[in-house]
């Protein structure tokens, strides 16, 4: 059985990572960009998801803002593979390999470290909303800070 991290965990580690950001705790589901945006009164751009792809047995999380669709070229030219090794992770492999479910995964605090790829367009932005590791959660935050504590590869990661 997976055990699944939460508000919780996501807290600690916020905490342990000195990372600038606050949870919010929300009276309505977030699982989706537009739900989101409406629960914290803010346009879909200001929305950042986290999405986990498979690059043949590597988790790779990409990073993106809003109703943004990312390419699964620029990920597979990234690792010199062709755009069928990149597969987007079920629902259970999310579970397994984050500790997240879909809809309520954070950009960092996942149950192993991930290779993660952030698109340019993210950094846009000095306010932002993640997921807050539960569906009725968010954190709000500057792009920055998830730059600073994933590593992450900045990358034209849109179609």
């Amino acid at each position: 059985m997976v055990i699944r991290l939460g508000v919780h965990e996501l807290s600690e580690y916020i905490q342990e990572q000195g990372i600038q950001g606050e949870i919010l705790h929300l009276s309505v589901p977030t699982p989706t960009v537009e739900a989101a945006a409406q629960a914290v009164n803010t346009s879909p751009e200001q929305i950042i998801k986290s999405i986990l792809f498979l690059v043949d047995d590597l988790p790779v999380l990409a990073i993106a803002s809003g109703k943004s669709i990312i390419d699964r070229r620029a990920i597979a030219d990234l690792f010199h593979v062709g755009k069928k090794r990149v597969k987007l992770a079920s629902p259970e492999m999310v579970l397994e390999i984050s500790g997240y479910e879909v809809g309520a995964m954070p950009p960092f605090g996942h149950r192993q470290p991930l290779t993660t790829l952030i698109d340019h367009r993210v950094l846009d932005s000095t306010e932002s909303y993640a997921g807050g590791g539960s569906e009725n959660a968010l954190i709000r935050l500057d792009p920055q800070e998830i730059l600073r504590a994933t590593n992450a590869r900045i990358l034209d990661l849109y179609a």
